[in-house]
């Protein structure tokens, strides 16, 4: 069974995943424009094996959580994350970055100890 987290200060990590106004604002343009439910679809982030430190985060739009995903809903954004993931990135900040070198998504993260040169994986 999924469990929620309500709003909180998006700002903040803690022992959840925050969501900047930015990055929410972003995600939810992207999930309309895909045709999807706001209220009921969602941003997954996860964890995965790769990259150069041994860790990269990957990203994705779902319908909806499955069951036993933790659900995060932050300034209108509904983030699942699996059990297998949520103890590599508890505490981070999802934010958007903007810029002419490459605007995207990036994962603000405590729980890491390095990263690759390109910044694309980690290590907890």
């Amino acid at each position: 069974m999924s469990s929620t987290a309500e709003d909180g200060d998006p700002e903040l990590g803690g022992e959840d995943v925050a969501v900047t106004e930015q990055a929410a604002a972003e995600a939810l343009d992207l999930l309309e424009s895909e045709g999807m439910d706001v209220e009921e679809s969602g941003l997954r982030l996860y964890v995965q094996q790769g990259g150069c430190a041994g860790l990269s985060y990957g990203m994705r739009f779902e319908h909806a959580p499955e069951d036993d995903d933790e659900v995060f809903e932050r300034n209108g954004l509904r983030v699942f994350v699996d059990d297998a993931s949520i103890d590599y990135i508890e505490g981070s900040v999802l934010d958007y970055e903007g810029g002419l070198q490459g605007a995207g998504f990036h994962v603000q993260n405590p729980n890491v100890v390095s990263e690759c040169g390109c910044g694309e994986s980690f290590r907890t």
